[in-house]
């Protein structure tokens, strides 16, 4: 359940602008996960999340900046490790099935790992198509994949 919370909180903060824990604890809500402000504020610390300058005004949540590197955040690996259940590819696509209804939750994860070579994503409710580059950088992302869901 929690890094089912933790995907859904990744996901929210990339679909919506989050000022507040408290906006964050009634979006959760509205998903369907009753957590309290600690667990929310543990949570917010695990994931590494940062506040950023909203178009709004004030700040907001968001992710860290990540380095290019696919597996940087342990936060976000797990995450993604409890999600996909199984990858495959098609020449320069990548095809990720999930855990039905976490398709959002792990692709808003893969879109906050910030991979140069990743093209766009797309999230259905138990499965993302991830473009690619070119088939290479395809092949080298269904090898990371599996290396993490071992």
């Amino acid at each position: 359940m929690k890094f089912q919370r933790q995907a859904a909180i990744v996901d929210l903060i990339e679909r919506k602008e989050i000022k507040t824990q408290e906006q964050l604890s009634e979006e959760l809500k509205n998903e369907g996960f009753n957590a309290t402000q600690a667990t929310i504020s543990r949570d917010i610390k695990e994931l590494r999340l940062v506040k950023v300058s909203s178009e709004t005004g004030g700040y907001k949540y968001s992710t860290p900046e990540q380095n290019n590197d696919a597996l940087h955040m342990p936060r976000l690996r797990n995450i993604f490790r409890e999600c996909v259940i199984k990858v495959d590819r098609a020449q320069n696509l990548v095809l990720l099935k999930t855990l039905v209804g976490m398709g959002n939750a792990a692709c808003a994860a893969i879109d906050a790992m910030r991979i140069d070579d990743i093209v766009g994503t797309l999230a259905g409710d138990d499965t993302i198509l991830i473009i690619m580059r070119d088939n290479s950088d395809a092949e080298k992302l269904c090898d990371a994949v599996r290396e993490l869901l071992v």
